[in-house]
């Protein structure tokens, strides 16, 4: 029973000890501590703002600045004045020092508390919409140092193998995505700007604003895009930063897909005007 027992406990150390590893132990964190084959000097106990804890026979002990493995050395450490080859475990019952920090202006600026071991997709979870971010350019930096850049494919493409668990004090960087959003203007229900998303269409960017009003030249339809976007077409016609593209959007309203070009970031659409 005292092995079955003892791998039990071994079991659940290594299942936290990422987590517990790498977190930095601070005032108002409560520390389950337990003595194998001595629960008299097992405790649960919060930190207090002097980042000091009480235990029994043992008196203060410093725990703030520490990881929870490092407390365990030290206490080991200290109840071999009493205890033959003590084999002590600190679990983190409740965490009140692990936070994050979020800022840029594609989300709203934040501090945020964690409670549990959390991923960059859990959190970016809690943050709402992130329309108007650019997940592409967002980067997640520890200790000063960018370990992560681009959010896209966790985030837009559900590639799972770029998820990870973020770790206290870690900063993220979000940008907004204005220099990639759609700006349409012209002869249409509602001008207006609408985020880049990958796949976007001239007809997904024509229903999203209503469509054309009673005075549109459907069947002229400039898109002035980035020289350096990609996606570029035949007719098209060069100027000094822009590449104009000429659409025939009615033949495409009538169901002519060919006509349906993917949109790039950055891309303006013009809806011209009829003189009749």
């Amino acid at each position: 029973m005292r092995l079955k027992g003892l791998l039990t406990v071994l079991l659940f150390v290594f299942s936290t000890s990422v987590f517990a590893g790498e977190y930095i132990i601070g005032g108002g964190d409560s520390l389950n501590i337990s003595v194998w084959g001595s629960p008299e000097l097992s405790l649960i106990s919060t930190v207090r703002p002097d980042g000091k804890i009480s235990v029994p026979a043992l008196g203060e002990i410093a725990a703030a600045g520490l990881t929870p493995m490092e407390l365990t050395k030290l206490l080991e450490k200290e109840m071999t004045k009493m205890v033959k080859n003590p084999m002590v475990t600190v679990v983190l019952e409740k965490i009140t020092n692990f936070k994050v920090y979020i800022f840029g202006r594609g989300v709203l600026p934040q501090e945020i508390s964690l409670s549990s071991e959390t991923t960059l997709l859990q959190l970016m979870s809690r943050l709402g919409s992130l329309s108007d971010a650019d997940l592409e350019k967002a980067y997640l930096a520890r200790g000063g140092k960018v370990i992560k850049t681009g959010f896209h494919e966790l985030l837009e493409k559900g590639d799972f193998s770029q998820d990870f668990v973020v770790q206290p004090e870690d900063v993220i960087f979000i940008p907004d995505n204005f220099k990639k959003r759609i700006s349409v203007v012209g002869a249409v229900k509602q001008e207006t700007t609408l985020p880049y998303r990958e796949g976007l269409t001239i007809l997904d960017v024509l229903l999203a604003v209503g469509g054309f009003n009673e005075f549109a030249k459907q069947s002229d339809v400039l898109v002035l895009r980035k020289k350096d976007a990609g996606n570029i077409v035949s007719d098209l016609v060069v100027t000094e930063e822009r590449v104009e593209l000429f659409i025939n959007a009615k033949e495409l309203m009538k169901g002519d897909l060919r006509k349906n070009i993917l949109i790039t970031p950055g891309d303006i659409i013009v809806v011209r005007e009829s003189i009749f």
